[in-house]
């Protein structure tokens, strides 16, 4: 059985993407860089070399160059917050800042650290983040948000719903089908929580009128065909679903752990969305072997 992660490897390593590593400090990031494609590492302490075929951008001829068009990039960006050059220049002696902005402007397709800088993508409102899940079976599931807005109203679930189904139609080729989770299923329960979903709901179908999406559906329902069918028939989504949007992050954050350590499925994320390139953020406990993981999907969405 061919794994989510070998098969966006393989389109990775069809057509490769420069993915920028600025946190160059760090023993694994270095290890992961020489297990990728077209990796660009800030820099690297005087007189380490670099690993085979990973490209440093302090010691490129044109370094300079680009580090100027950052500068001035930045200084533009931040103007009505009193951002000066000379701020600009002293702010971006940061590695991870300066590699965001150094992607904004094209120098690479995506990177792997923090989030300051780079911006969103032209329509969205916020930043917010997915879970790719492999079970044990094979199937794919994308789970939205489960790292970042811990209480979205419900303009930003309808958001998340939106931007995930993409996110998932991206990386595994499927068509979405977007379940809106809640403890209650097609009126089962009355609550202001459960009202914030409908809400979303009717946002997001307003929003992208040829997403399939339903809701408020329980878990059960939107997994279980049976369950789907007896609770709400005659639904394209419900025991189908292969996209979960969580009412808040709590539910989201206990339901990806869940289905990882209970039902052991291979989680991968958090995945960032939202921003006007890709951009993905790793937990302190990561290994080298998560970094790769999450360039290689990185290089996918670009």
């Amino acid at each position: 059985m061919t794994s989510i992660l070998d098969t966006l490897r393989q389109s990775a390593s069809n057509q490769p993407r420069r993915i920028l590593l600025p946190e160059h400090y760090d023993e694994r990031v270095i290890a992961a860089a020489s297990a990728l494609a077209q990796p660009i590492l800030i820099e690297l302490p005087e007189g380490q070399e670099a690993p085979a075929g990973v490209e440093v951008f302090s010691r490129r001829s044109d370094a300079e160059e680009w580090t100027a068009k950052a500068i001035a990039a930045f200084t533009k960006a931040r103007a009505a917050k009193g951002m000066t050059t000379e701020k600009a220049t002293e702010q971006l002696r940061n590695p991870v800042l300066l590699a965001a902005v150094l992607i904004k402007l094209g120098f690479a397709a995506g990177g792997v650290a923090g989030i300051q800088g780079l911006g969103l993508v032209p329509g969205a409102k916020q930043v917010s983040s997915f879970f790719l899940m492999e079970l044990t079976d094979g199937r794919v599931l994308t789970y939205g948000d489960c790292g970042v807005i811990p209480d979205p109203d419900s303009a930003a679930l309808a958001e998340i719903a939106i931007v995930s189904a993409a996110s998932h139609q991206r990386l595994t080729s499927e068509e979405a089908k977007v379940a809106m989770l809640s403890f209650s299923t097609k009126g089962s329960a009355e609550h202001p929580r459960v009202d914030k979903v409908r809400a979303a709901l009717e946002l997001a179908k307003q929003a992208a009128p040829e997403l399939a999406i339903y809701g408020e559906l329980q878990f059960d329902a939107a997994f279980v065909p049976a369950i789907g069918e007896k609770k709400a028939p005659g639904s394209a989504v419900a025991g189908h679903a292969n996209v979960f949007i969580f009412p808040d992050l709590d539910s989201g954050n206990i339901g990806y752990k869940i289905t990882q350590r209970i039902g052991g499925a291979k989680a991968l994320g958090p995945l960032l969305q939202g921003l006007a390139k890709p951009w993905m953020d790793l937990s302190r406990g990561c290994s080298a072997e998560d970094i790769v993981d999450v360039v290689v999907i990185a290089g996918v969405l670009a």
